[in-house]
């Protein structure tokens, strides 16, 4: 008489596959894209593209359909509506279960208008720390009962050490940089897994105009670098790895000499 079968083990949240459905926030972003591109072509079967102006993400919904997508949705966010996001990422939960949710959303802003424009540099601030703190509170509490579930945060370089030449741009990512870190920790065990993602200069849409520094990095290896760090489950990825020790050199460099460092 054959031994009865050995039962599987029931997963664990280090063992258990990707979800099937990626969540990006801010649907028009280069770096959200290439990510979920490659989650896409990893196997992620939905996708859910949420920006302002939803009904214009024509181009972004055929390019992940073309990498595999079999369901692509769009769905309206605007980041600085706070009050609308917690039943948008609710209903996005309750219909699609544990997503992988990347936030990609966020801007530079103009550091010499912000410097004398309170409107403006508390605009950077909403929208690159508020709003980022409203949407992971809301992911966090929805993804916690489920036990599963993938959230991506960028922070900056420029969030390590604030520099004065774009220390509003640099408080706000300084701010989101350490709210992730305390959440990631909170969620430690939950079976829900953040990745906050440190990249430096990034050559793209977003930087135009603006001359490149040391270490620079593009999209697709900043997406490359998410990717790798999701799979191995880490806490922290800098794009490119280097710049870790650019960053240790930032934090002793003398306060005299700091204040004149270029954006």
């Amino acid at each position: 008489m054959p031994a009865p079968a050995t039962p599987s083990p029931t997963p664990t949240p280090s063992t258990t596959p990707a979800t099937a459905a990626v969540l990006l926030l801010g649907g028009r972003s280069e770096i959200g894209l290439e990510v979920v591109e490659r989650l896409v072509r990893a196997g992620a079967a939905t996708v859910v593209l949420a920006a302002r102006r939803s009904g214009e993400l024509t181009a972004e919904a055929a390019r992940l359909r073309a990498a595999g997508a079999r369901d692509v949705e769009v769905a309206e966010f605007d980041a600085d509506a706070l009050e609308t996001h917690g039943p948008l990422l609710a209903d996005l939960v309750a219909r699609h279960g544990a997503v992988d949710a990347v936030l990609a959303f966020g801007i530079l802003g103009d550091q010499a208008r912000a410097e004398t424009e309170a409107e403006h540099a508390l605009d950077v601030v909403h929208t690159d720390f508020v709003a980022q703190v409203s949407v992971l509170t809301h992911l966090a509490t929805l993804l916690r009962p489920l036990r599963a579930g993938r959230v991506v945060v960028f922070s900056s370089i420029a969030g390590t050490r604030v520099r004065r030449a774009n220390y509003v741009y640099g408080a706000a990512k300084a701010g989101l940089d350490g709210f992730a870190s305390g959440l990631a920790d909170a969620l430690a065990g939950s079976g829900v897994h953040l990745l906050l993602v440190r990249p430096g200069f990034v050559v793209g849409r977003m930087t135009t105009g603006m001359s490149p520094a040391p270490l620079a990095s593009t999209p697709p290896q900043v997406a490359d670098a998410v990717v790798a760090g999701l799979a191995a489950r880490r806490a922290v990825v800098w794009v490119p790895g280097t710049l870790r020790l650019l960053a240790a050199a930032m934090h002793v460099t003398p306060r005299a000499i700091w204040r004149r460092a270029p954006r």
